[in-house]
């Protein structure tokens, strides 16, 4: 299905394509993570080359700043440090000097950022979605991002989950319910 993007006003946010998320690479679906990389680089390069936002998002949270909440399973995988270059975004994205980084400490890219500041600023209306995990910190933004009144395209070929069954849950349950669900392809011709 044919998609209308404005340019003006949609900008690309990418979440969690960072070395130590991305390091999990095979064990995704029903992408590899070497699968969603390629396709976010290519998200991104169109946008740069449009003149238009990139947002990079990624999590940096110490044993200590961690959402250490009592749950039936830890939403944390190990526990102590994370490797020192676990918050490095991938070579493959950047960052480029136009793009704009948010470090986070939870799953979700707006609550205690600056991205919706920094969206509104910038007279964004729209969100390109995409990243890894597509259950855990693309479906919290998405879900923060509806409920601030953004418009939603996701990039379902640039995300990936930890399975089949939760990522295509995510998209056919949530994300086509509050935006439009595109391949990258598709995304990437309308511009």
């Amino acid at each position: 299905m044919a998609i209308e993007i404005e340019k003006a006003t949609t900008a690309l946010v990418v979440i969690d394509l960072q070395k130590g998320i991305s390091a999990m690479g095979s064990s995704l679906a029903p992408y590899d993570a070497s699968t969603v990389i390629k396709n976010a680089a290519m998200l991104a390069d169109a946008f740069r080359k449009n003149r238009m936002p990139v947002f990079l998002v990624h999590v940096v949270a110490s044993e200590k700043e961690r959402l250490n909440v009592i749950a039936d399973e830890q939403g944390w995988s190990g526990r102590g440090p994370m490797p020192r270059d676990f918050a490095d975004i991938v070579a493959e994205l950047g960052p480029k000097d136009s793009d704009i980084v948010i470090t986070k400490k939870q799953w979700g890219a707006f609550y205690g950022t600056d991205l919706e500041l920094r969206l509104r600023r910038m007279g964004i209306k729209t969100i390109v979605l995409c990243g890894i995990s597509t259950t855990h910190g693309v479906e919290s933004t998405a879900r923060f991002a509806y409920e601030y009144g953004f418009q939603q395209i996701f990039a379902e070929d640039a995300m990936t989950a930890m399975t089949n069954e939760m990522h295509n849950a995510t998209i056919n349950n949530v994300f086509k319910r509050i935006g439009r669900v595109r391949k990258t392809a598709e995304i990437i011709e309308s511009l």
